[in-house]
């Protein structure tokens, strides 16, 4: 094959002539080659040669490589000589782009225009005036709806009434039936493949993001997404419905007939990788920064939205924002709870059907649709659907939480459940019972999907990595926006948040970290709003609290004495005892499951820039009586919000270790004390001490403890149930305080989560596109690439 010989070839001190065909065409020579083998032949060494020694044979080439794509798209690329050409540039370029974007002095180069090298030489001006990237990127378009090429033709006959590519309308050409689109198109293979090396290029051009260090100006977008998703490209609404679709329509070979992947390989599937990866990326839009479309009730009669206002610029933000009809919403939600169920299908019938790996790109499509389409949300959390949606994230959530390489994956979970719990109707779809017995590290309970919610945020608390710290006031919230709807906690669950009580408010721990006791307050939240809004149903709970009373009284009477504060903070110097595990139950995990791994030594990872802090995150919401919430003003004295700094994950983070489990690794928490920064005085103990809502608790204390200790010594007890029937008929009419107004913590968009996003969505896509390594060894800015 001529290319390897040629790339060389360019590293000449003469310029070779633009005009110079033979040498350009050996690049493109119609030898059937696959991008691997592109890679192979032109390793990183001979491009950074040729752009530091011969520029402008670089440029010329790049020119070239992007001429033969216009010309294909041009002609409808109708003979197999054409098709060849147009791939073999595809391969080329997508393997030089990202040692153009590495170098800053190269990065304007596709920006420019350079008279002459465009189509021939100057007899259409104006269309001559058109950047590179921009040539680069509507030849692209065009191609991926290119008949014979990337789809079916609709004519029955020979070349000679081939379709014209510019008569043709590529709504008609959509791939995949689903949004907008009824007809499902025969499955072919061929096109496919096209399509996969199209979008493959397509991502290239888009990662020019990833040479730019993370900065938070959410002004900054790029060019290539920018240029590609604006009404210059007539093709954005069908190539937007058509990755769409063919991601949600996904069905992985060998589903509902077991082993059946095994036989067949299933050229889908690295398609529609791809199409998620180009989704996502078409989609990263800083929402914070705009007024988002209203969302109204109507329906027209067309897939997207005609009556909303213009919206944002981004057509794919502008589409996806529009959608509304309820089938598209069930056809996008059936689709994606599907795929992301496929890992957990394995774990029944082991190797029975294909496992996907692109479940992160899910996720942030999933945010996507949720952040930028409210009638979407509204959708998800009207049935029990959102449960579908919910098992799996937890299963990711458990199973990844003592990796740290996959730290950014627990951050999009969290993350979504933190949006799903600013509303109303995720608490209440919480109280369906758990059936499902998808295999999990988690203790044998039987309950709802509350308790499977409680028990698994336990797990990550007390057995998840180091790095996850910054994520606790978010696991916390989310339990406090559920807590005021959840009916009935199994005794497994209740147990587990009277242990994160214990373990929060031991002296070492509060006294340790300014913001430590935010996490005390949550707490107690949560068992302020089920003892007074669902106390009939929760005798569990109520129970859990009287049996763990001591823990209550000794937050009550917590010093706050120097003397006591230095004792305290000694404390954890010694080994303290173990957190006792008073529940039997909890040895016993679910059959099946395997205990969550620790990253293999040598994983490559990419570092996350820092999320904001949850008083950033969130803003809060009250709940009238009739179920409406109004926004709160943000107040000075609110006592779970001061001194919260946003949280680090990247690898100097001030957080590590753990917080129940004082056993293991006690770095955490010493690092604020021992630099000097900051030390814990009575008045700051004061200040937030005095504002501890403990008030319900201690009224339920003073009626209850009592007439429990009572019934044990009339009847000589020591049997649970007994106390709890007496329990479940108890009441507390009229003797607690006034119930307090339900608070909720809405998710609100900022560029803080908008640049997070955007580091974590190249990462991935950086790691998961390994063949070929586009990007590897190449020098991104946006992120470090570490070993575990």
């Amino acid at each position: 094959n001529g290319s390897s010989a040629s790339v060389t070839m360019c590293v000449s001190p003469q310029p070779v002539e633009a005009t110079d065909d033979a040498f350009w065409d050996q690049f493109w020579a119609d030898t059937a080659t696959s991008v691997q083998d592109v890679f192979a032949l032109v390793p990183a060494a001979e491009i950074r040669a040729v752009r530091e020694e011969s520029p402008s044979n670089l440029a010329t080439l790049c020119y070239k490589a992007v001429e033969k794509l216009v010309q294909g798209a041009e002609s409808g690329c109708h003979t197999e000589k054409e098709r060849q050409i147009v791939l073999n540039c595809c391969r080329l370029l997508t393997r030089i782009l990202p040692y153009i974007f590495e170098d800053p002095d190269w990065r304007g180069f596709f920006w420019s225009t350079v008279p002459g090298a465009g189509r021939g030489g100057g007899d259409e001006e104006d269309e001559n005036a058109r950047p590179l990237a921009e040539s680069l990127l509507l030849a692209v378009a065009d191609l991926l709806f290119c008949p014979e090429f990337t789809v079916q033709s609709h004519r029955r006959s020979t070349v000679d009434t081939a379709e014209d590519i510019h008569s043709i309308d590529s709504c008609e050409y959509i791939w995949e039936a689903g949004v907008g689109f009824a007809h499902s198109p025969q499955p072919n293979y061929i096109h496919d493949l096209n399509r996969t090396e199209l979008l493959k290029l397509l991502l290239t051009c888009f990662s020019e993001a990833m040479y730019l260090p993370p900065s938070s100006d959410s002004s900054n977008t790029n060019p290539w997404v920018q240029f590609f998703c604006s009404t210059e490209n007539r093709h954005a609404l069908p190539l937007f419905t058509s990755l769409l679709n063919t991601v949600c329509a996904y069905d992985p070979v060998g589903y509902g007939i077991p082993y059946n992947h095994l036989l067949f390989s299933d050229y889908r599937e690295p398609l529609v990788e791809e199409a998620a990866q180009v989704l996502i990326v078409t989609l990263d839009y800083d929402s914070s920064t705009s007024s988002s479309p209203t969302v109204d009730g109507t329906t027209t009669g067309t897939a997207m939205d005609d009556v909303d206002p213009p919206g944002p610029d981004n057509l794919f933000v502008n589409y996806l924002s529009r959608i509304h009809r309820e089938e598209d919403f069930q056809f996008i939600l059936k689709g994606v709870a599907r795929l992301l169920s496929n890992p957990l299908v394995q774990t029944y019938l082991p190797n029975s059907a294909k496992k996907i790996q692109f479940h992160q790109e899910l996720l942030v499509l999933f945010w996507k649709l949720c952040d930028f389409n409210k009638k979407f949300l509204f959708f998800v959390l009207k049935s029990s659907d959102v449960l579908d949606i919910l098992v799996p994230i937890l299963y990711f959530l458990n199973d990844a939480r003592a990796d740290q390489s996959r730290v950014g994956l627990m951050h999009i979970g969290v993350f979504i459940l933190l949006l799903l719990s600013g509303e109303r109707n995720f608490g209440v779809r919480l109280n369906k019972p758990y059936s499902v017995r998808v295999p999990m590290d988690i203790p044998v309970f039987t309950g709802t999907h509350a308790d499977l919610l409680i028990i698994v945020f336990h797990k990550i608390i007390t057995s998840g990595h180091q790095r996850l710290q910054p994520l606790f006031d978010c696991l916390l919230t989310i339990v406090v926006n559920v807590s005021p709807y959840l009916k009935s906690l199994s005794m497994v669950a209740a147990n587990k948040l009277l242990h994160l009580l214990e373990a929060f408010s031991t002296t070492w721990f509060l006294f340790s970290a300014v913001q430590n006791h935010h996490l005390v307050f949550f707490l107690l939240e949560v068992f302020n709003n089920i003892i007074q809004y669902q106390f009939d149903g929760n005798s569990n709970l109520v129970y859990a609290v009287i049996r763990k009373r001591n823990v209550f009284h000794q937050l009550a009477n917590l010093p706050t004495d120097s003397q006591s504060i230095q004792k305290g903070l000694q404390r954890k110097r010694r080994p303290p005892e173990p957190i006792s595990r008073t529940n039997s139950q909890d040895g016993v995990s679910m059959e099946g499951s395997r205990p969550a791994a620790p990253a293999e030594p040598g994983t490559l990872k990419t570092s996350l820039v820092a999320t904001p802090g949850i008083d950033k995150l969130t803003e809060k919401s009250q709940v009238s009586e009739d179920g409406t919430m109004r926004s709160l003003e943000p107040e000075a004295s609110q006592p779970a919000l001061e001194g919260n700094s946003p949280s680090a994950v990247s690898d100097g983070e001030p957080w590590s270790g753990e917080a129940s489990h004082p056993r293991r690794d006690r770095r955490r928490l010493s690092s604020a004390s021992s630099s000097g920064q900051w030390t814990p005085t009575p008045d700051w103990v004061m200040s937030w001490k005095s504002k501890l809502p403990l008030q319900t608790i201690m009224r339920l204390l003073q009626v209850l403890v009592p007439q429990v200790e009572k019934i044990c010594i009339d009847k000589g007890l020591t049997d649970e149930s007994e106390i709890l029937k007496f329990l479940q008929h108890g009441t507390l009419v009229g003797l607690l305080p006034v119930p307090h107004p339900i608070l909720i913590r809405k998710y609100q968009a900022n560029s803080g989560t908008a640049m997070w996003f955007r580091t974590y969505m190249w990462g991935v896509i950086y790691l998961r596109n390994v063949d070929p390594p586009i990007w590897y060894d190449t020098d991104v800015k946006l992120f470090e690439i570490q070993r575990v």
